[in-house]
């Protein structure tokens, strides 16, 4: 009898035993398939009231759609939500403040006009305004139009900004606009595909690491990308055109600029200024030049410059018609410079420093239009160096009162005595192995 108890037992805690495990995995299975994200809404709002309304109530996961017509005022984001427009949905912030503020992480901003917010910059205003430590932040395929800051955001990371037209205000001055894209102290943010005009700078980056800023288009602009205190960045397949400046790299480190194009700069094409450990490579520059630049004020257009960085490649580029081709100063000459092209620039080069500097690579230079030198066993390379610049060239840079001289007898008989006698300890840049064939940069490998 005792026995036939105990095996009643068991069989009871067996019963049991499956009953709570069956309970168990239906619990699993709920958990698995019936959750916030899972169970996330689409709401339709038709006028502003209901939008702010809809905002403070949505729940994580949801989506907020903008059916077409026109949104006054300010607007703020506080759950991971999407926001997205049917196509002709107006965001109008009145010509003040921040259009939309973003305060979680995890937001996408889809198909909107966001237009008309305001242009105080010391106020940060902004047509989107991204707040601290609010990450995953998606801006896409929207039109963003306004005084201030086209995009901002500050401490963050993983911010996407793709496939948007932003544009300032073309009456304002250029340094009174906002930044078409402003990043500063952000991680791994990606700019990509989109198209920034009539701004401050297109993309400003400041103490921002990683970034990827590609196959974008720029204009009408201080600056195409700018970087400040950057590491590890790397731009490519951008079209910078009509700006002061196309790429400026300064204090920054191991930024990867190559495959861009950039015209019709005032200041210069590329810029490298006290960076380091940075490539620039396989980039065209053509037609950098400023209507009222002189050789007295040193503001001429210059395809590249260098100016006090070191450590640096620039390597396999175009730099084309304009009147500078490199202008190198201030402590500039721990670069390599080798395989580039140099074509009908009004002056090649422009180095005023006390050293001589060697422009080739293992046994390969530069193109250099104009040069005619020759080539006895026909490998593309000249037989002899080639000095772009020599002492009467930095005698006439650092004393442009006597230009008028450059042309004269005397100074070309000086040039023929310095050719035919070392005066002094040589000085400048020469390139030990000119390129002769005038390779398109683009078919050029490292």
């Amino acid at each position: 009898m005792k026995r036939t108890m105990n095996i009643f037992a068991l069989k009871q805690v067996a019963t049991g035993l499956k009953t709570a495990t069956k309970r168990l995995c239906l619990s699993a299975w709920l958990a698995l398939f019936i959750n916030p994200l899972t169970m996330a809404a689409t709401y339709s709002v038709s006028d502003t009231e209901s939008l702010k309304l809809q905002l403070e109530t949505v729940k994580a996961g949801d989506t907020v759609l903008l059916l077409d017509g026109e949104y006054l005022g300010h607007f703020e984001i506080h759950q991971p939500i999407t926001l997205t427009g049917e196509g002709g949905a107006i965001i109008d912030a009145q010509g003040r403040g921040r259009a939309i503020t973003v305060f979680s992480s995890g937001v996408s901003l889809k198909n909107l006009t966001i237009q008309n917010w305001g242009g105080d910059l010391y106020e940060l205003d902004a047509g989107v305004f991204i707040h601290e430590q609010a990450e995953r932040v998606h801006i896409e395929s929207s039109r963003l139009q306004g005084d201030g800051f086209g995009i901002y955001a500050e401490n963050s990371k993983h911010i996407t900004v793709n496939n948007n037209l932003i544009a300032g205000n073309r009456a304002l001055y250029k340094l009174d606009r906002g930044d078409g894209v402003y990043l500063k102290g952000v991680d791994a943010p990606v700019v990509h595909n989109n198209k920034i005009f009539n701004v401050r700078d297109g993309v400003y980056l400041e103490t921002s690491t990683n970034s990827q800023v590609f196959d974008n288009r720029f204009h009408s602009a201080q600056y195409g990308i700018h970087y400040m205190y950057t590491k590890h960045d790397e731009a490519y397949g951008n079209e910078v055109d009509s700006v002061d400046g196309g790429y400026a790299i300064m204090s920054s480190e191991f930024v990867n600029l190559h495959h861009n194009q950039v015209s019709n700069a005032i200041d210069f094409g590329v810029l490298l200024n006290i960076s380091k450990h940075s490539i620039v490579n396989n980039n065209q520059v053509s037609l950098a030049h400023n209507p009222q630049g002189s050789a007295e004020l040193g503001n001429e257009g210059k395809g590249i410059f260098i100016y006090g960085a070191r450590d640096n490649e620039v390597t396999h580029n175009l730099f084309s018609t304009s009147d500078i081709g490199i202008y190198m100063a201030m402590g500039g000459e721990g670069n390599k410079v080798y395989g580039n092209q140099f074509v009908n620039n009004q002056i090649q080069v422009k180095y005023v420093g006390d050293s001589l500097l060697e422009w080739s690579h293992q046994g390969k230079g530069n193109f250099w239009s104009g040069y005619m030198g020759w080539d006895s066993n026909h490998d593309g390379i000249a037989d002899k160096p080639y000095r772009p610049n020599d002492s009467l060239d930095k005698l006439f840079w650092l004393y442009p009162e006597a230009r008028f001289l450059m042309n004269s007898p005397v100074v070309a008989l000086l040039r023929w005595v310095q050719s035919q006698f070392d005066i002094g300890e040589p000085t400048g840049i020469v390139d030990s192995f000119p390129l002769l064939n005038n390779v398109s940069s683009d078919r050029v490998q490292n």
